[in-house]
C-alpha cells in the first residue's frame, strides 16, 4: 500500500513536471505568430505563418488606438519567402499601435499591440534627471509573450526541471526506505 501510494505521488510529480515547460513556452507561441519591433519612428512585422495564394502573401495593417477594422489601418503588402515574409512602416508618430497580419488565404497570422516612442535622441541632462510617466502604463503579460526564447535556453530549462525531477524521486525513494542497522 505505501509503495503504490509513494508511485502514485511519483507520478502524479512526474507529469506535472514533464507538462511545466510546455505550459510556460505554449503562451507565446500560441497568442501571436507574427514578430513586431521598432526602431524609431519605424514598425516592422515579421511572420512565417503565411502561404503564398495568387502571387501575394496578403496584407499588414497598423491600426492606431482609435481603430478597429483591419482596413481603417496604414496597409502594406506581405514581401518574403516560403520561410519568412515582413512588412514596414515608416514615420509612424509616438503612441500605442496594433499590428495585424492577415494572409492572402484570408486567415489571421496574429495581432500584437506595440508602443512607438519616437525617434531616438541623444540624452541630455534634463531628460536623465526627470522620469516621464507613460501615458498608457506598462504593457503587461506572461513572461514568453515579451519574448522568444530560443530553443537552447527552453533546452536548458527542461534539463534543469528534468533533474530537479530526478532528485525529488530519489529524495522520496531513499526516505520511504525503512532505517536498517
Amino acid at each position: 500500500m505505501r509503495t503504490t501510494r509513494l508511485l502514485l505521488r511519483s507520478g502524479l510529480t512526474l507529469a506535472a513536471a514533464a507538462a511545466f515547460p510546455a505550459w510556460l513556452a505554449g503562451p507565446s507561441a500560441a497568442l501571436s505568430g507574427i514578430s513586431v519591433s521598432t526602431i524609431g519612428t519605424q514598425v516592422s512585422v515579421v511572420t512565417s505563418a503565411c502561404t503564398q495564394s495568387n502571387g501575394s502573401w496578403g496584407n499588414a495593417s497598423l491600426l492606431n488606438s482609435g481603430q478597429t477594422a483591419f482596413a481603417q489601418g496604414r496597409q502594406v503588402a506581405l514581401a518574403g519567402t516560403t520561410v519568412s515574409q515582413s512588412a514596414a512602416w515608416s514615420g509612424v508618430p509616438s503612441g500605442t499601435y496594433t499590428v495585424v497580419v492577415v494572409c492572402s488565404n484570408g486567415g489571421t497570422a496574429g495581432t500584437q499591440s506595440v508602443i512607438v516612442s519616437g525617434a531616438a535622441v541623444a540624452p541630455t541632462t534634463s531628460s536623465t534627471t526627470r522620469s516621464a510617466t507613460p501615458a498608457r502604463g506598462v504593457m503587461g503579460g506572461l513572461g514568453g509573450a515579451a519574448r522568444d526564447y530560443g530553443p537552447l535556453t527552453l533546452g536548458i530549462g527542461a534539463a534543469l526541471v528534468g533533474s530537479g525531477v530526478i532528485a525529488t524521486g530519489w529524495y522520496l525513494r531513499k526516505r520511504s526506505k525503512p532505517y536498517r542497522l
